[in-house]
């Protein structure tokens, strides 16, 4: 399936988005500028992009700590997210989620997590709500490859199996559980390979191919809404960043994370397919790479200058009526 124009754009424009976002933030927050904790998503965009431009605001995701990118992906918008990591009142949360607990239930994003392993069992909620509606929904839950390894993790495989849930369990694997090599604390080779211990299909893509990574989720996503259930995608991914801000990455070999950078760049693997492929310009790309630029300026000028939470913030929010 051929993507239009318009997709392909919009494509180019979430994931040059994310990635600004996430440099800049990075400046910033080395700056003192932001409070709390942060850790970034650059390198993985064609990931998040690639599933999500596959969802709907009704479907439903879970993210990682690293959520920045999966909240972008999934359309939230920019403005509220720099004034959330500011910690400023007007933020996507009111200023008391942060970097690491940022949702928008608006567009179906339930949310960043700081517990490892922690969103694939929080999705199956998601995901049995769609199945007993009936609504055609579908879940997906964004985990890393240590968080592969929690139980919770398989615990939730199971249950979506057995209940044969509209789940997408997408695994990014970026090489490390935090400071530790995925060789060393994943047992098996590729994770893709526990899919059969569930019965469920299994998909490994190449995560820096936003075209590998959207063809994948369309197939996965179709079965899932059909009624088909679960499945498990692998999705490899490079880590332009640190396990947080602040990393040393002691544990990285000298000239890794500039290799990366200049082999294994989703931005730049989608510009040289589509411009040699005549299907955009560089003309074109270049127009977006200043719209988003000046679109990241103009959120970090609105978050300096917005205002904090006040006292009368401080019991507001603690409850949830239903």
């Amino acid at each position: 399936m051929q993507l239009s124009r318009e997709d392909l754009l919009l494509a180019y424009r979430r994931m040059r988005r994310i990635r600004d976002f996430e440099d800049r933030v990075h400046i910033e927050f080395a700056a003192g500028e932001m409070p709390g904790f942060v850790h970034l998503y650059a390198g993985e965009e064609a990931s998040a992009v690639g599933v999500c431009m596959n969802l709907t605001d009704e479907d439903m995701i879970s993210s990682t700590h690293r959520g920045h990118g999966h909240c972008l992906a999934k359309d939230t918008d920019v403005n509220g997210m720099m004034l959330e990591l500011y910690g400023r009142k007007d933020g996507i949360c009111g200023g008391k989620g942060g970097s690491m607990h940022i949702a928008d239930l608006s567009k179906g994003m339930m949310g960043a997590n700081g517990i490892v392993g922690g969103g694939p069992p929080l999705i199956c909620g998601a995901a049995l709500t769609a199945k007993t509606l009936g609504t055609g929904n579908v879940a997906v839950a964004f985990t890393g490859d240590g968080g592969s390894n929690q139980g919770t993790t398989f615990e939730a495989m199971n249950f979506a199996a057995v209940l044969k849930l509209p789940v997408i369990f997408v695994f990014e694997n970026n090489g490390y559980a935090e400071t530790t090599a995925s060789h060393w604390s994943v047992a098996c080779k590729d994770i893709v390979n526990r899919a059969q211990a569930f019965g469920m299909p299994g998909i490994s893509v190449e995560g820096t191919d936003f075209f590998a990574v959207w063809d994948a989720a369309r197939e996965a996503v179709a079965r899932a809404r059909a009624g088909g259930g679960p499945t498990l995608m692998e999705v490899k991914v490079p880590r332009f960043y640190g396990h947080f801000e602040g990393d040393a990455e002691t544990y990285r070999a000298e000239g890794e994370v500039a290799a990366l950078k200049r082999d294994h760049d989703c931005l730049k693997i989608f510009r040289r397919r589509v411009v040699e492929a005549g299907l955009l310009s560089d003309a074109d790309l270049d127009l977006v790479d200043a719209e988003v630029g000046d679109e990241i300026e103009a959120s970090v000028m609105l978050a300096k200058s917005s205002p904090m939470p006040g006292p009368e913030d401080l019991l507001t929010d603690v409850y949830v009526r239903y």
